[in-house]
């Protein structure tokens, strides 16, 4: 079975976690579910590497969005590429985010990185990397 299918769902869900849903709610812990628990994720915008685990990532991402000051944030995929071979693949792709910023509009794109494995309970992220273009 080709996994490709597979793995843009994860991807789409992952992009999905921060915006709100016909609710208005958020569902940023469904982004556990997408890696495998040792999942690393690096901010690497500006001179210093940001290195997390997913609860690092996870929970100020809760806090920021919740209502700490960035509102109308969406996330979206505008290409990728992929790649696999047997359990383990990888993603590049480029995005952009757009939201208000304490108040503020904004808007950027950049790239991601995404490694996945094929974990026993199926395909999983097991690390992703982004940086931003310079604004």
């Amino acid at each position: 079975m080709d996994p490709k299918p597979i793995l843009d769902d994860l991807v789409r869900r992952f992009f999905l976690a921060f915006s709100r849903n016909e609710q208005g709610e958020l569902d940023l812990d469904v982004i556990y579910d997408l890696f495998i628990p040792q999942g690393l994720i690096i901010k690497n915008v500006g001179p210093k590497p940001e290195i997390m685990n997913v609860q690092q990532f996870v929970e100020p991402r809760k806090t920021l969005l919740g209502g700490g000051g960035l509102e109308a944030f969406t996330e979206e995929e505008l290409w990728e590429r992929t790649e696999i071979f047997g359990g383990i693949a990888q993603r590049f792709c480029r995005y952009r985010k757009a939201g208000l910023l304490n108040g503020t509009p904004f808007q950027a794109e950049g790239m991601k990185t995404i490694q996945f494995v094929r974990a026993i309970d199926g395909w999983r992220m097991s690390a992703l990397s982004w940086d931003d273009e310079p604004s």
